[in-house]
């Protein structure tokens, strides 16, 4: 796997860390936060797998890209308030990965931190 893949990979894994590892307060709200981080998960991984299978395919990884993008944003529409916010973040950092722009994976690289503190504040 490159480095800018690996990088993905890693981001899309340790912001679904940060989801799973939050203690969420309330029941209701830790039924959504963890039912969201395991969707969010099955998301992730199946973007890493695309990645892994894309090798030096940049349209391919764009494609991989906008297709997480779109399942992140119907997983967002199950949700209301800071998780459905925080869901939707991660959808647009994936929209911003682009075949034509290889800068748009290290810009989506430095929004992570911001994604990850809006993820745990609305599971926390």
């Amino acid at each position: 796997m490159t480095p800018p893949r690996r990088r993905l990979a890693v981001a899309a894994a340790t912001l679904t860390l940060a989801v799973l590892t939050t203690a969420c307060g309330a029941v209701g709200q830790a039924v959504d936060c963890s039912t969201a981080t395991t969707e969010i998960t099955k998301i992730t991984n199946e973007f890493s797998t695309s990645l892994s299978s894309a090798s030096t395919d940049v349209k391919a990884i764009e494609t991989a890209s906008q297709e997480t993008a779109g399942k992140l944003k119907t997983l967002a529409g199950k949700y209301d308030g800071d998780l459905a916010s925080a869901i939707n973040d991660m959808a647009t950092l994936f929209e911003g990965i682009k075949a034509d722009d290889p800068s748009g994976a290290q810009t989506a690289m430095t929004k992570l931190p911001e994604i990850q503190a809006k993820a745990v504040a609305a599971c926390g």
